[in-house]
């Protein structure tokens, strides 16, 4: 499914629910479309660790790839295009032999690390807690044999 088909998808879901509470309440259905469009993308794992992985400057496509255990070439470079095609990342070839490669955080991308870099601190002080609550669910939900 192309992406233009994604979006299409998505589009208008608000029109559907008669009253949106909450935060939803203070977006029109065009902006709602676009903040999920763009929290899907900024959301993803993947980016999260590259935007973070790029907090010191410019870093050589295989030195990300070091740095972010567990990314196949594959996911890396989908998601470096996602996050350059939505103006968070810049690519720069050099001219050189062998060629060499580096992405860096635009302005809009660098706007954007401190709550990426909350998120993943987040991530790792709740660490324990959350792997306790998630093994008490799986305990209380599993089926019997």
């Amino acid at each position: 499914m192309s992406g233009k088909t994604v979006r299409a998808a998505r589009t208008g879901v608000r029109r559907a629910v008669r009253e949106v509470p909450g935060p939803c309440a203070h977006w029109n259905d065009e902006d709602a479309d676009f903040i999920r469009e763009i929290l899907d993308l900024v959301g993803d794992k993947w980016s999260v660790l590259i935007i973070g992985s790029l907090e010191r400057g410019p870093t050589r496509y295989s030195d990300l790839a070091d740095l972010i255990p567990g990314i196949s070439q594959r996911m890396l470079t989908l998601t470096l295009k996602q996050l350059q095609r939505n103006g968070l990342v810049t690519r720069t070839a050099y001219p050189e032999v062998p060629p060499r490669v580096e992405y860096a955080l635009t302005e809009l991308g660098t706007s954007l690390l401190s709550t990426v870099l909350a998120l993943a601190a987040w991530s790792a002080d709740r660490h324990g807690e959350i792997r306790r609550h998630q093994q008490a669910f799986d305990a209380d939900t599993a089926s019997p044999s």
